[in-house]
C-alpha cells in the first residue's frame, strides 16, 4: 500500500508537465519504422507525419531511384568555326568561303604582286621595226626642210658639195665602229660655246638619214640654250622637256623631216632647272628606248666647261664626239674638257672651221670635170 501511495504522490507533483514522448523514446524508435516514413516520404505526396523533435535520418542511397534526363535532340546547325561565329554574309556581292573543319590545313594562297608603276607617255617597243614603232611614228607630224639660210647645212639635193662629202666620210667611220660594237645614241658636244656642235650634230644626223631604211633621230638635249629648232625652223615646244615632264606623248614632242628619214625632238618649253630634268628616270629609260626605235639617236648637249649636263648625258650613251674649232678652241680647253668626261666612250675629235686648201680645189676639180 505504501508503494501505491509513493506512486499517487508522485504523479499529482508532475500533473502540469507536458506528456510528450522524450528524446530516448523518439531515438530509440525501430529501424522499421523509420524505413517506412521515408518511403512515405518519396513515395506519396502526403508523407505520415513525423513526431515532433525527431532527428532527420539520412536516405538511404540504395532506396533512391533517379529517373534518367532524355538526352537534348540533335540539331543542325552547323557548328562555329575555330570558336567563332562569323556573321551572315551577303553570297550575291561575292563568292562563297570554303568551310574548313577543325585541324584541317588551310591552303595558302600565295601574294598578288604589286601595281607596276609605269610612266604615263612611258613607250617601250620590243624592236625597231616592231609594231608599236609603227604606230608611234605615224602620229608624229611631217615638217619641210626649210633650214635657216646661215645654218650652212647639207641638203641631199646637192650630194657634190664638198660639205656634205665630209661629213659622209664621218658617217662612215662611225659606221664601221657600229659594226664592231653597240653603238646606236651618240652625244655631241665641245668645250665652249660657239665652236660648232650644233651644225655638226644636224650635218651628222642628215647624212645619216641619206640612207635607206636607216631611221634617225636628232635630239636638243640643251635645255640651256637650245638651236635645233632656230636651224631647222621648226616649233619649239613641245619638245623633250614636255615628254619628260609628263605633258605630251612621245609622237607629239616629235617631228619629222618630210621626204627623209630624219626625226627631230627639239628642246621644249623652258625649264629652270635642266640638269635635274635630266637626271629623272624618265630621262634615262628614254635612253634605254631609242635604239629600239631609232638605228642612230643623235644628241645636241650644252658645252663641257659650262655645265654638267654634257657629262651626265655622256654617261648614259654609247659614244661621244669632241668638236673643236681649229683657231678657236685652246688646247687647255681640250686637255680639260677630256678630263672632264674621264675618256667615257670618246670616239674621236671633229676639227671644225676649216680652211679651203688644196684638198677642196681637188674636190672642184674632180667634180667639174665632164664625163
Amino acid at each position: 500500500m505504501s508503494r501505491v501511495h509513493d506512486a499517487l504522490r508522485r504523479a499529482e507533483r508532475f500533473g502540469s508537465e507536458s506528456e510528450e514522448p522524450s528524446a530516448r523514446s523518439v531515438n530509440e524508435a525501430s529501424p522499421r519504422e523509420s524505413k517506412e516514413r521515408l518511403h512515405a516520404t518519396l513515395l506519396h505526396a502526403e508523407p505520415s507525419a513525423a513526431p515532433v523533435g525527431a532527428t532527420a535520418v539520412p536516405p538511404d542511397p540504395v532506396s533512391l531511384h533517379v529517373t534518367p534526363e532524355e538526352p537534348a535532340p540533335a540539331t543542325t546547325a552547323e557548328p562555329p568555326r575555330f570558336g567563332i561565329e562569323e556573321p551572315l554574309r551577303n553570297t550575291a556581292a561575292e563568292p562563297p568561303r570554303p568551310v574548313y573543319e577543325p585541324g584541317q590545313a588551310m591552303p595558302i594562297e600565295p601574294p598578288k604582286p604589286p601595281a607596276l608603276e609605269s610612266p604615263v607617255f612611258h613607250y617601250r617597243v620590243s624592236g625597231s621595226n616592231g609594231t608599236a614603232a609603227a604606230e608611234l611614228l605615224a602620229n608624229v607630224v611631217e615638217i619641210p626642210f626649210r633650214p635657216a639660210p646661215d645654218a650652212h647645212l647639207i641638203d641631199w639635193r646637192s650630194p657634190q658639195e664638198t660639205p656634205s662629202e665630209e661629213f659622209r666620210s664621218l658617217r662612215t667611220r662611225l659606221n664601221h665602229l657600229k659594226a664592231a660594237q653597240p653603238l646606236h645614241t651618240l652625244v655631241i658636244t665641245s668645250p665652249s660655246p660657239a665652236e660648232g656642235k650644233t651644225l655638226t650634230a644636224t650635218n651628222l644626223a642628215l647624212a645619216q638619214a641619206h640612207l635607206a631604211e636607216n631611221r634617225v633621230l636628232l635630239a636638243d638635249f640643251d635645255l640651256r640654250r637650245p638651236m635645233i629648232h632656230t636651224v631647222l625652223q621648226t616649233d619649239r615646244y613641245p619638245g623633250l622637256s614636255d615628254y619628260l615632264l609628263g605633258h605630251v606623248p612621245l609622237s607629239a614632242a616629235l617631228r619629222k623631216v618630210t621626204d627623209t628619214n630624219l626625226y627631230v625632238l627639239p628642246a621644249g618649253t623652258p625649264v629652270k632647272n635642266p640638269l635635274e630634268l635630266l637626271n629623272l628616270k624618265q630621262a634615262k629609260m628614254l635612253m634605254e628606248d631609242l635604239p629600239k626605235v631609232f638605228q642612230w639617236s643623235i644628241f645636241d648637249t650644252p658645252p663641257l666647261l659650262f655645265s654638267a649636263d654634257a657629262n651626265l648625258l655622256a654617261t648614259l650613251a654609247d659614244g661621244t664626239l669632241l668638236v673643236v674649232r681649229i683657231g678657236e678652241t685652246t688646247f687647255d680647253n681640250v686637255i680639260r674638257a677630256m678630263q672632264s668626261l674621264c675618256e667615257n666612250n670618246v670616239l674621236g675629235i671633229v676639227a671644225n672651221g676649216a680652211r679651203a686648201s688644196e684638198l677642196y680645189s681637188k674636190y672642184t676639180y674632180y667634180y667639174s670635170r665632164p664625163e
